[in-house]
C-alpha cells in the first residue's frame, strides 16, 4: 500500500497525517507547534498512542526532518521512501488553479507571486514544500488549493464593485478559502442524505478559529464568504471580518499606524478576542458570558454575522435543502448551534434538540417537519488531499 503524507504548513506549526492510500486509513497524525519560538512542541498519535516532546525546532526543515526521524523511531514506517505522495495545503491558488496539481518549476513561480494574496499563509506553504521537495525528492509533490473548490463563483459573486480594470491588471476579486473542507463537508453531507450532491442547495458551515461559510449549488461553490484574503467575511477568533474600509483608514491615521501594523491588529488582534477583550476561543468566553459583558457581546456578534450570510445565501440560491456545521466551534458547541438554527425557525428550518447533545460526530439534526436538513459533518481536509495525491498518481 503507497503512503501519502497531508501538509498544513503554517508560519509557526505543521500538521501532518500520514495515510495508507487508496484504502484511506490514517496510520499517523500530528503537529508542530511554536516553530522558530523557544520549546518547540511536536506531538505525534499512532498505533492507539500520543507522544509528544518539547525541544527548540529553529525553522520547518529542521522540524519536518525531525518528524520523518521520530516516524522511524517509533515504527510509524521503516524508510522515508515509503512515503510516495505528499500533499500540500495551499490557501492560494489565484485564476491560474481550479483543481490541485503536481507541483513544478512552473508551480513554484506562480506560488510566489500569489504571496500577497495570502500573506500569512502562502510563504509557509512555500518552505514546507521545498523541504519535502529536499528531503523526499522521489515523493510525488502536489499542492491542493484552498481557492480551487470557490472558481466556479460566477463573476457576479466574486467581482467587488471596484474599476474592472483593477480585476484585469492585478486580480482583485473574491477567492475565498477553506475550500477543500467545503468540498468534502458538502460532498459528505449528500452520501449521508443520501442524494445526488448536484440536485442539492447546500451551505457549509467551516466554524472555527478561521470561520467560512459557502453557498454550493448545483454540486459547485457559487459564492463564500472569505474574499481576496482569508481575512473577510464573518468575524472569527482574531479576524475582524467584513469592515469599511474607510474605517481602517480612519483609524490608521488617529493611530499613526502603517498598513503592515493595521493588518496585523485586523488579523491577529480583533474578532472575537478584539470585542471580549479577553480571549480568541469560543469555550473560554461561554464559560464567563454570563458575567462579563464583552464576551457575551463577542458571542452575539458571531452568532449575528454567521446568520447574515446564511440568509444572504438562501435568497441568493433560491432556497436550501442543507444546513452542514463543521469546524472546532460548528463541530463542537451545541450551544451556538442551537442559538444559530433558533433564529431560523421562522423559514420552517428546525432542529431536533435531543439530537444536538454531540461533539465532534457525524449527525442528521433535522426535527420532524423542518423545510431543510441540518447535519453536522467533521471536516477532513487531510482525506481529500490524499484523494487529490492518489488521482494525480494515475
Amino acid at each position: 500500500m503507497a503512503k501519502t503524507i497531508a501538509i498544513n504548513a503554517g508560519s509557526s506549526s505543521l500538521k501532518f497525517q500520514l495515510i495508507e492510500m487508496p484504502n484511506e486509513k490514517v496510520i499517523a497524525k500530528g503537529q508542530i507547534e511554536r516553530i522558530g519560538l523557544s520549546d518547540s512542541i511536536f506531538s505525534l498519535k499512532f498505533n492507539g498512542e500520543k507522544f509528544e516532546n518539547i525541544l527548540d525546532i529553529k525553522n520547518h526543515e529542521q522540524g519536518i526532518a525531525y518528524m520523518l526521524e521520530q516516524f522511524k523511531q517509533h515504527g510509524v514506517i521503516a524508510d522515508i521512501q515509503e512515503i510516495t505522495g505528499v500533499g500540500h495545503r495551499v490557501v492560494a491558488g489565484g485564476e491560474w488553479y481550479n483543481h490541485s496539481v503536481i507541483i513544478d518549476d512552473d508551480v513554484m513561480t506562480k506560488l510566489e507571486k500569489l504571496i500577497d494574496y495570502a500573506p500569512l499563509h502562502e510563504p509557509a506553504n512555500i518552505v514546507g514544500i521545498q523541504t519535502f521537495q529536499k528531503l523526499i525528492p522521489n515523493a510525488l509533490s502536489v499542492a491542493v488549493f484552498d481557492t480551487a473548490f470557490h472558481q466556479t463563483m460566477p463573476q457576479i459573486n466574486y467581482l467587488y464593485g471596484l474599476p474592472y480594470e483593477y480585476y484585469t491588471k492585478y486580480g482583485a476579486r473574491k477567492y475565498g478559502a477553506h475550500g477543500t473542507s467545503h468540498r468534502y463537508i458538502s460532498a459528505r453531507a449528500a452520501e449521508m442524505l443520501d442524494k445526488p450532491l448536484e440536485s442539492l442547495k447546500i451551505i457549509t458551515l467551516h466554524l472555527g478559529a478561521g470561520s467560512s461559510i459557502t453557498a454550493i449549488k448545483d454540486g459547485k461553490s457559487f459564492d463564500t464568504s472569505m474574499g481576496f484574503t482569508p481575512l473577510a467575511g464573518v468575524m472569527m477568533a482574531t479576524r475582524t471580518g467584513d469592515i469599511d474600509p474607510s474605517l481602517v483608514n480612519y483609524i490608521q491615521e488617529r493611530e499613526g499606524l502603517t498598513n503592515e501594523q493595521m493588518l496585523e491588529i485586523m488579523n491577529k488582534k480583533s474578532g472575537l478576542l478584539g470585542v471580549s477583550t479577553i480571549s480568541s476561543d469560543m469555550r473560554d468566553l461561554k464559560e464567563v458570558a454570563e458575567t462579563n459583558p464583552h464576551a457575551k457581546l463577542a458571542i452575539d456578534m458571531w452568532e449575528d454575522r454567521v446568520l447574515r450570510y446564511i440568509g444572504q445565501y438562501i435568497v441568493e440560491m433560491g432556497g436550501l435543502d442543507v444546513l452542514v456545521f463543521s469546524g472546532g466551534i460548528g463541530e463542537n458547541s451545541k450551544e451556538q448551534r442551537s442559538h444559530i438554527i433558533e433564529r431560523l425557525n421562522f423559514m420552517g428550518i428546525k432542529m431536533d434538540e435531543s439530537k444536538n447533545d454531540v461533539y465532534g460526530e457525524e449527525t442528521i439534526l433535522t426535527a420532524n417537519g423542518s423545510t431543510a436538513e441540518v447535519l453536522i459533518v467533521p471536516t477532513d481536509e487531510e482525506i481529500m488531499i490524499a484523494r487529490d495525491v492518489e488521482s494525480l498518481k494515475k
